[in-house]
This record gives structure tokens, sequence and C-alpha cells, in this order.
């Protein structure tokens, strides 16, 4: 069975926030049978995403409010 987890990938200063914030990505691991394939990366979360998400404007894609702008572009 394949197994999905959460992990931290990298650590910045957010300028919308003040704070240090932590980038994370969910990666599923295949199952045993098939232990040669590299990990998918499926969705990603930024640490203060709720404080974001309750500011008036949209802020980023990792807090999902903002697909088009990519603060590490």
């Amino acid at each position: 069975m394949a197994v999905v987890v959460w992990q931290p990938w990298k650590k910045m200063r957010c300028e919308r926030v003040g704070e240090e914030v932590i980038l994370e990505v969910q990666r599923v691991y295949g199952a045993d049978i098939m232990p040669e394939q590299p990990p998918r990366v499926v969705a990603h979360r930024c640490s203060h995403s709720l404080t974001c998400n309750m500011m008036d404007r949209p802020s980023c894609t990792w807090a999902g409010t903002l697909p088009g702008y990519d603060p590490l572009r």
C-alpha cells in the first residue's frame, strides 16, 4: 500500500506575514512491490497559510489563494 506523508521542504522568510514560514510538500511513496519508483509530489502548503487566507487579498500559491504567484520564482 502507498504511504502519504507531509515533509518540510524549505524554510524562508515571508514578506506577507513578516515571519519565518515552513513550506511543506505532500509525497506519495509507492508500495513495497515497486521500491525503485521515486516518490511523487501531489500537494504543497505553507505553515502560515491560515493567516494569509484571513487577510484582505490573495497571497500566493503555497497558501492556496493565488495560484499564479509563487514567491520562490
